[in-house]
């Protein structure tokens, strides 16, 4: 039986450092001291920096590109906490890596979802705070407690302040980008009381998307097309291509959870017919990578709030009353 610690600390890696920044701010204290870096060979160094023996540790650390190295950062942060004799470890991933690995979808296929939770498991985590995974059902990858955070809420909030929004009124169309993101959409689309379409599309390879026909009526409608993350961006901007050229909708705007913005991401969306893309920031953007385009809102209030329930031991699922 773990302990629960009588101190709260917590430590961030490299990978989102501006977030972690802004939670504990929101919490009124500050991060824990940590080296985190490299020896020579690349091998990861961390160096915890003060007594945790006892305390409720939470490492904040999205594992997003660079991946393995942000990986192997959380893996050995939590090592050394670990070792250090921390009353309780929380593993706070904003964005969780290797998240479409999820199944085997062809055979000899690995699932690496499955390996990357085990590793963190071992490591010697004793809970995870994530949001929106790629597939809910990794939550049961974990052989520890997973507290699913989403960014539907988050993200229908900041997007209700809008202008475009009053501007629509009833021509306001939510669209799932694709028939396995019809839940979230819908999820969108109520919160916004607004009708929803689909773009079906077949995959004949990966990254590689053709557009079939637009499921709904967009005809001389705005659209926001909601997904959980945009990798290259091939999916989104074509959709979005095929909602004005093939159903003739009016205007596109756009929003996700996780903005991976890899490969040709950021020229794609920039020449896009996407007005605007709202992202959450549960990945860190480099400067270069924040084009006009979007509009970034923060998840620390709610990453905040659920460190603060995790540490009280009081319901997570009380934050979206």
């Amino acid at each position: 039986m773990i302990a629960h610690g009588n101190k709260i600390k917590l430590f961030c890696g490299n990978a989102c450092k501006e977030l972690a920044k802004s939670i504990s701010d929101r919490l009124k204290m500050k991060l824990s001291e940590a080296e985190v870096g490299k020896f020579s060979d690349g091998e990861i160094s961390v160096s915890i920096g003060e007594s945790v023996r006892g305390c409720d540790v939470f490492v904040i650390q999205s594992t997003s590109a660079p991946t393995n190295d942000n990986l192997m950062e959380l893996l050995v942060m939590i090592d050394a906490l670990k070792r250090a004799s921390a009353g309780r470890i929380t593993a706070v991933i904003p964005y969780f890596g290797y998240a479409r690995q999820d199944r085997k979808a062809r055979a000899r296929d690995p699932i690496t979802a499955k390996l990357v939770a085990d590793l963190i498991c071992k490591a010697g985590a004793d809970r995870i705070l994530t949001m929106d995974l790629h597939a809910p059902q990794i939550q049961g990858f974990f052989d520890i407690p997973v507290d699913h955070l989403l960014g539907v809420p988050i993200l229908a909030k900041a997007i209700l302040n809008e202008p475009f929004i009053k501007e629509a009124g009833d021509d306001l169309v939510v669209v799932s980008p694709d028939v396995g993101s019809v839940g979230r959409a819908r999820q969108m689309a109520q919160k916004l009381n607004k009708t929803l379409a689909i773009v079906d599309k077949r995959r004949p390879k990966a990254n590689v998307m053709e557009v079939m026909n637009i499921v709904g009526d967009v005809k001389g409608k705005r659209c926001l097309i909601v997904d959980d993350m945009i990798d290259t961006a091939g999916t989104i901007v074509q959709g979005a291509k095929a909602l004005v050229e093939v159903g003739g909708a009016s205007d596109v705007y756009a929003c996700c959870t996780h903005p991976v913005m890899s490969g040709p991401a950021i020229e794609r969306l920039q020449s896009s017919v996407i007005e605007k893309l709202f992202i959450l920031d549960t990945i860190e953007l480099p400067k270069e990578k924040r084009i006009d385009k979007f509009i970034t809102v923060s998840v620390a209030p709610i990453f905040a709030e659920a460190i603060a329930a995790i540490f009280g031991d009081l319901p997570v699922s009380k934050l979206y009353d």
